[in-house]
């Protein structure tokens, strides 16, 4: 009976019956490993395979059929080495660096993980930090980002912060300022390369058209967002539009020949930090143009 309610289940998702064998194999052999302890949870909190068969999973859907996420530039990111993603925040809800995490490891040809480097907040969030960690992401600090790439990890950040994700609707694809170039020492530091990425569709998730300051003064937020429905249509209301989505991996910009007594330059800092700002800017403004509806 059980045989016959997994295969019908298969069969309304479109799965094979050898599909379906293999899926319930590989959720039969993770849970044999969570029982028995075999598996690795890194320094930062990273645990691989969770983020593998748990993770990534849950959000295909969303990246696949949701946003219908097409990726350009991927052959932009190394096959191994160290290298560093510098993208644009948008959409009140950080859900551009899940999509950006998707979309490294199912397009890149050796499926890299993406190391996300996040704000305190996200870290101090009952559940949302364990979560977070679990699935590779670790404390938007220049120590933490210089320990990732020194191991020669891939890693991601998003300068904006929340000035990006929590802006007005009014200012959408416009980029906000990119700090003082933390992400920048950490890359000369290491000698890694810069990969500017830019995202275009996340600004239209939860269109922000009004915020709640004194709430979000109350319970401790950057911001409370008002949209056209949250927190009107309640539960209803936080979920996303289905705008369609395109990330595209620029050109690196390479560091290794700067040296690391480079990172003490000031001026230095500031120009690599705009070049990398400016040429995201101008990705957003091409994809735009080339853009013929918000949802199709």
């Amino acid at each position: 009976m059980l045989v016959g309610v997994l295969r019908a289940a298969g069969s309304s998702a479109g799965l094979t019956g050898e599909d379906l064998e293999r899926r319930v194999a590989q959720a039969l052999a993770f849970l044999r490993r969570r029982m028995t302890g075999d598996y690795v949870v890194d320094e930062f909190g990273f645990d691989e395979d969770f983020t593998e068969n748990v993770w990534l999973p849950l959000l295909r859907p969303l990246y696949k059929r949701w946003f219908r996420v097409e990726v350009r530039g991927i052959e932009n990111i190394p096959d191994t080495g160290r290298a560093l993603i510098v993208a644009n925040h948008s959409g009140t809800m950080p859900i551009d660096g899940l999509m950006t995490q998707v979309a490294v490891h199912d397009t890149h040809p050796q499926h890299r993980f993406v190391r996300m480097l996040g704000a305190d907040l996200v870290f101090q969030s009952p559940f949302v930090g364990e979560l977070s960690r679990k699935s590779g992401a670790t404390l938007a600090a220049n120590a933490d980002a210089e320990r990732l790439l020194a191991q020669d990890e891939l890693v991601a950040v998003w300068p904006e912060g929340f000035k990006g994700i929590g802006k007005p609707f009014s200012d959408r694809y416009r980029l906000q300022r990119f700090g003082r170039g933390g992400f920048v020492s950490a890359a000369i530091r290491t000698g890694a390369p810069i990969i500017p990425c830019a995202i275009v569709g996340a600004e239209e998730i939860y269109p922000m058209i009004g915020n709640a300051k004194s709430i979000a003064r109350m319970f401790g937020f950057p911001y409370f967002p008002l949209t056209p429905t949250f927190p009107w249509f309640g539960p209803l209301g936080l979920i996303p539009l289905p705008s369609k989505w395109i990330i595209e991996f620029g050109a690196p910009v390479e560091t290794a020949g700067l040296g690391p007594a480079a990172a003490d330059d000031s001026q230095l800092l500031f120009d690599v930090t705009d070049q990398v700002r400016e040429t995201i800017q101008q990705s957003l403004y091409a994809l735009l143009m080339q853009r013929r509806s918000v949802f199709f």
